[in-house]
C-alpha cells in the first residue's frame, strides 16, 4: 500500500491532519474561453428527458449481463453514448453485476468524450467495489488532471475504500483533498465516512477532532464515536457523548449497553437498558444479546427474568430467536439455575452449535457431568457439529467430576473426527483433569509434549492441582514457568505460597510472600454477595466489621459452627496458609466472606428459601465443608458460585463431589 501513498503525496511530518497536495492534483486555472452550449430547442429537451426515463427503467430492471448489454445497445442508438447521466447508471448496474471493471465498463468509459464527475465516480466506486483499490486512486489522479471536480461521493467512495483496506495515510490524504477542493471534510456524509475511516485504523483522537470540527453531526457521527470509546474502555467519554445526542435512537443506546456490558459494568448496562424502556425505544436481538450479558456477569435471577419477559414482549423470545435462546441459555446458567437454563434450551424450536455449546458449558460449571456428556452426544447425532468452545465444554465436564478416561475419548475425537486442533484452552482442561484426579507427572509430561507452547492458564491449572494434591516438587517446576509467563501475576504466587504451606514450608512461605512485596503485588480482597429473595445484593469482606449487623452475624456465626461441630464438623485449618497458632487459623477462618454472608442470608430470609451466593475467589475447603454441613442441618438450598463453578449445596452433599 506504500505505492499508493506515493501516488498522491509524501505525508507530511508536521501537524497530524496538515495534508500536502500533489502538483497534478491542483485545480488548474479556469478556461477563458468557453464554448457556448448548442441551442436546444424545448421539445427536443422534453423528447431526451423521456428516453433517459425509459433508459434507466430498463437498466434498473436488468438482471444479467446480456440484458444489460441489449439496454446499452438501444443507448447507442439513440444517441445517448455521450450521455453521462445514462452511462453513469449504466456503469452502477455493470458494478451490481461484478462485471471486471478492466473489461466492457472501461470500454464504455473511454469512448466518452467529457464525462462529467458523476461517471467518474462511478468508475471509482466500481473499482473500489472490485478491491482494485490503486486503479480507484489513478483514475481520481485523471478526474483531477482532466480539470473535473469531484462530488462528495467520489470521496466517500475513495474514503471508503481506505478503511477497507485500513490505509490511515491514504485516508488523510483524501481527507486533505477534501479540505482543498470545496471544503467538501464540511459535508455531513464525508465527515461520517472520516470518523468511521480513522476508528476503524485506530485513530481515535482523529475520529474526534473531525467530530468537533463538522458544523453539522447527527447521530451517526455522535453513535460512531461513541462504539469507539466503549471499545477503547473509556465509558466515560462514551457517557458524556451519549448525554449531549440531541436524539437517541435504538443503536445509539445499543451502543451504550453494548459498552458497559462488554467493559465488566453490568449493572450500568441494566441501568441504561432500563432507561432505555422507560424512554420507549424498542429493543432488538442485539441489545437483548448485551444486556443478557450484563445479566450472567452480575449473577442475579431477579433481573434475569425481567430481562426474559422483555425479549418476548419484543418478539425475541427463546423459542423463536436462537440467538437471544443460547444467550438466555448462559444467562440462566451465570445466575445459578441450570434448570431454567435447560427450560429455555427445550423450548427453542431451532438450535444451533452456539445453543447446544451453552447448554454444554452450563452443565458443565454446575458439576452436572453425565447431563454435559448426554447432550453432547445427542448433539452428535444430529446435523449440528461441535466446535472448539463446544469440547471445551465437555472436557471440563469431565474435569470436574474427574472422568479421566472419558476426557481422553473425546480430546482424541476433537481433531481426529471433527478437524477440531487442539487449542490453549483444550490443553488446559485436559491438565486440569489430569491434575485434579492426582496424575500430576502425566499432566507434565503432557504440557511437555504438546503440540502448541503452553500459555498461563495451563501452567496454572497444573499449579492448582499441585495445591490440590499438596506436591511442592511439581509446583516449584511449575512455578518457574509462570512466573517467566506472568511475572505480576498475584495469584501464581498465591498458590504457590499455599502449596508450601500445605507442606508445612514456612520458610518458602515467607520467601514468596517477600517477593510478592518486593514486586508491589497486592492480593485482590476476597468478597462475597448474597441475593436476597427481592433480588437485592449484599457484599461482605473477609474479616468485615462495617456491616450494621456485624455483631449479630458474628454471634450467629459462632452458633451455627457450634451446631455443625455436634454434627461432626471440624475446622479444616490448613486452608488458613499462615504459620501461626490453631486458635488464630480458626478465627481466619471464622471471618471468611462466604461464612459471613451464609449467616446473614440464615437470618434475614426465609425458612425453605434457596441461598445464593456469589463469591469472587475460589471457595476454600473448609467453607465448602461448612456450607455442605449447614445445607444438612437447615434443610436449605445453598448455591455458592466462586471464580471457578458453581456448588450446590443439598442435604449436605455438593453437586462437585467434592471434586474441585
Amino acid at each position: 500500500m506504500v505505492s499508493l501513498s506515493k501516488q498522491l503525496i509524501t505525508p507530511s511530518a508536521s501537524r497530524p491532519l496538515q495534508i500536502l497536495i500533489p502538483k497534478f492534483y491542483q485545480p488548474k486555472a479556469p478556461v477563458s474561453e468557453q464554448k457556448e452550449e448548442p441551442f436546444i430547442p424545448f421539445s427536443q429537451l422534453q423528447e431526451r428527458t423521456r428516453l433517459e426515463g425509459q433508459f434507466i427503467a430498463a437498466l434498473d430492471s436488468c438482471i444479467s449481463l446480456k440484458q444489460t448489454q441489449r439496454v446499452h445497445a438501444h443507448i447507442i442508438r439513440k444517441g445517448f453514448d455521450q450521455c453521462s447521466f445514462v452511462l453513469t447508471k449504466l456503469l452502477r448496474v455493470l458494478t451490481k453485476l461484478y462485471v471486471p471493471m478492466d473489461a466492457y465498463p472501461s470500454s464504455i468509459f473511454s469512448q466518452v468524450n467529457c464525462p462529467n464527475p458523476f461517471l467518474y465516480t462511478a468508475f471509482i466506486r466500481g473499482y473500489t467495489a472490485q478491491g482494485s483499490l490503486e486503479k480507484a486512486v489513478s483514475l481520481y489522479g485523471e478526474m483531477r488532471r482532466d480539470d473535473v471536480y469531484p462530488t462528495s461521493f467520489t470521496f466517500t467512495a475513495l474514503l471508503k475504500a481506505c478503511m477497507g483496506e485500513l490505509h490511515v495515510e491514504l485516508g488523510r490524504q483524501f481527507h486533505g483533498q477534501c479540505v482543498k477542493i470545496g471544503g467538501f471534510a464540511q459535508d455531513l456524509f464525508v465527515g461520517n465516512i472520516l470518523i468511521d475511516l480513522y476508528v476503524k485504523c485506530g485513530c481515535l483522537g482523529f475520529a474526534r477532532r473531525m467530530f468537533d470540527e463538522m458544523p453539522i453531526r447527527d447521530v451517526i457521527s455522535f453513535t460512531a464515536l461513541i462504539v469507539a470509546y466503549a471499545k477503547s474502555g473509556d465509558m466515560v467519554a462514551a457517557r458524556v457523548l451519549f448525554d449531549r445526542l440531541p436524539v437517541k435512537d435504538m443503536v445509539a443506546w445499543t451502543a451504550m449497553v453494548t459498552g458497559f456490558a462488554q467493559n465488566a459494568q453490568p449493572c450500568e448496562a441494566l441501568c441504561y437498558f432500563e432507561k432505555m424502556q422507560n424512554a420507549g425505544v424498542n429493543a432488538d436481538e442485539v441489545t437483548l444479546s448485551s444486556v443478557i450479558s450484563a445479566c450472567a456477569q452480575l449473577g442475579v435471577r431477579k433481573y434475569a427474568n425481567w430481562v426474559k419477559d422483555v425479549a418476548e414482549k419484543s418478539g425475541f423470545g427463546p423459542t423463536n430467536n436462537v440467538v437471544v435462546g443460547s444467550a438466555l441459555i448462559d444467562m440462566y446458567s451465570k445466575c445459578g439455575s441450570v434448570e431454567d437454563a435447560y427450560m429455555v434450551f427445550e423450548s427453542m424450536k431451532e438450535r444451533n452449535v452456539f445453543s447446544y455449546t451453552s447448554m454444554i458449558v452450563g452443565f458443565a460449571m454446575h458439576g452436572c457431568a453425565k447431563e454435559a456428556i448426554k447432550l453432547f452426544e445427542e448433539m452428535m447425532k444430529t446435523d449440528v457439529k461441535p466446535n472448539n468452545v463446544t469440547f471445551v465444554g465437555v472436557l471440563a465436564a469431565c474435569s470436574h467430576s474427574g472422568l479421566v478416561e472419558k476426557g481422553h475419548h473425546f480430546f482424541e475425537m476433537m481433531e481426529k473426527d471433527y478437524d477440531v486442533k487442539p487449542s490453549e484452552d483444550h490443553y488446559t482442561c485436559m491438565i486440569d483433569l489430569l491434575g485434579r484426579a492426582g496424575r500430576l507427572e502425566e499432566a507434565l509430561k503432557l504440557i511437555q509434549t504438546m503440540s502448541i507452547e503452553p500459555n498461563g492458564s495451563i501452567w496454572s491449572a497444573l499449579l492448582g492441582a499441585c495445591r490440590i494434591h499438596r506436591n511442592p516438587e511439581v509446583a516449584e517446576i511449575t512455578a518457574k514457568h509462570l512466573f517467566r509467563l506472568e511475572p505480576n501475576g498475584i495469584g501464581n504466587y498465591i498458590l504457590l505460597s499455599n502449596v508450601y504451606a500445605s507442606a508445612g514450608r514456612w520458610e518458602d512461605v515467607s520467601r514468596v510472600r517477600k517477593l510478592v512485596r518486593e514486586k508491589g503485588l497486592t492480593k485482590t480482597p476476597s468478597s462475597s454477595r448474597f441475593e436476597d429473595e427481592n433480588g437485592v445484593l449484599h457484599e461482605f469482606y473477609s474479616d468485615d466489621v462495617t456491616h450494621p449487623k456485624s455483631r449479630e452475624i458474628k454471634q450467629a456465626l459462632l452458633d451455627l459452627l457450634n451446631r455443625l461441630k455436634l454434627h461432626g464438623y471440624q475446622p479444616i485449618l490448613s486452608s488458613a496458609p499462615y504459620d501461626v497458632s490453631d486458635e488464630e487459623k480458626m478465627r481466619i477462618l471464622l471471618t471468611h466472606s462466604e461464612k459471613l454472608a451464609l449467616t446473614y442470608a440464615l437470618l434475614t430470609t426465609n425458612a425453605g428459601c434457596a441461598i445464593r451466593i456469589i463469591k469472587n475467589l475460589r471457595i476454600c475447603e473448609d467453607c465448602h465443608s461448612v456450607m455442605g454441613r449447614a445445607s444438612q442441618l437447615t434443610g436449605r438450598e445453598i448455591v455458592v458460585r466462586d471464580n471457578m463453578r458453581f456448588h450446590h449445596f443439598r442435604n449436605g452433599v455438593c453437586s462437585c463431589g467434592n471434586f474441585w
